[in-house]
């Protein structure tokens, strides 16, 4: 007879379980170091109020991910850091905004009628705070012209930069979703390899060149295993790339090819995008944007930056125990 049937027992006191295992288990969410610099996200020429609401959406899902992490969001361009500072054009309502966030000097996003400050603007006001210089991300799916700006930045000021946020599954992910909410394919995801789309060719458009096309080649190869049909990529930026990969499907069979924009919006010029589909005939997706991968690729990339300095500081402390 248990404890609980016994007339004047005690009722049993429930005791919290393990955390649970297996494959279903909800995955722990990494810590960020005490100390750790804060995120700039390195927004490429984003001038409209289209790429400031973009911005703005992916800040809130890396602030969702990562409460613990201090993210503003800084304008980089190919001239930086020559082009004019915009510190100044900061009202006093910008800098108390900026100071009451937590942790991080940052101006924040402003309205459409302002603009964002670079990142050489917050890279001087976290110094200036006396925090560490930030954690660079910057938001290209890949290579583009504006990281040489970057990464000569990052030199002079002590300043990391992460790797661009593709090739990734999360970004095949995204432009499916996309093309999903274009009507070009099926979002079902219970049958990957055996999905009929209204499209049976997709063009994978970049921004950054040759190099950037090459590079997505790895990501459409992943949306090509999820779509069944063949994909191609081919750079926005270069002229007569995407004509001559429309009429490669063609040619090899595809009836009703579709663009799909490998790209977040901020780094290219919506006129490409259109562009594109009046030279080709063919309907295009929408760009990536705020897809909520893409934030936490950011945050990702963040993580694994500031974790492998943290661990690389482990083997000195090893070597100098206490005594």
């Amino acid at each position: 007879m248990s404890t609980a049937a016994t007339p004047g027992a005690p009722l049993p006191v429930r005791t919290p379980g393990s955390r649970a295992r297996g494959r279903h288990r909800r995955p722990e969410r990494p810590g960020v170091p005490t100390g750790a610099p804060g995120l700039v996200l390195a927004v490429p020429a984003a001038t409209t109020p289209e790429a400031f609401a973009v911005v703005e959406e992916i800040l809130s899902v890396i602030r969702g991910e990562q409460p613990g992490i201090s993210v503003a969001a800084g304008l980089l361009t190919v001239a930086e850091p020559e082009t004019e500072s915009t510190t100044e054009a900061l009202t006093e309502e910008d800098l108390a905004e900026a100071n009451a966030l937590s942790g991080f000097v940052s101006f924040g996003l402003p309205s459409t009628e302002r603009s964002l400050p670079s990142v050489a603007d917050l890279i001087a006001a976290a110094v200036e705070a006396g925090l560490p210089a930030p954690v660079l991300v910057p938001l290209l799916t890949g290579p583009h012209d504006c990281l040489t700006a970057l990464h000569k930045l990052a030199a002079e000021s002590g300043a990391t930069v992460t790797d661009v946020l593709g090739p990734h599954p999360l970004l095949a992910e995204a432009v499916h979703v996309r093309l999903s909410e274009a009507g070009l394919a099926r979002a079902d995801r219970a049958r990957l390899f055996a999905i009929a789309t209204s499209a049976d060719g997709v063009v994978l458009t970049t921004a950054g060149g040759e190099e950037a096309a090459a590079a997505a080649e790895i990501t459409g190869v992943l949306l090509a295993a999820r779509l069944a049909v063949p994909v191609v990529a081919a750079a926005l930026d270069v002229p007569g790339a995407v004509l001559a990969a429309v009429e490669h499907l063609r040619a090899t069979g595809s009836q009703r090819p579709a663009l799909a924009p490998l790209v977040i919006g901020p780094e290219v010029d919506a006129e490409l995008l259109r562009a594109a589909g009046e030279e080709t005939g063919c309907p295009s997706a929408e760009a990536l944007g705020g897809y909520p991968t893409i934030g936490q690729l950011v945050a990702a990339g963040y993580l694994a930056t500031v974790g492998t300095a943290a661990e690389a500081e482990q083997p000195e402390q090893a070597e100098h125990p206490e005594q």
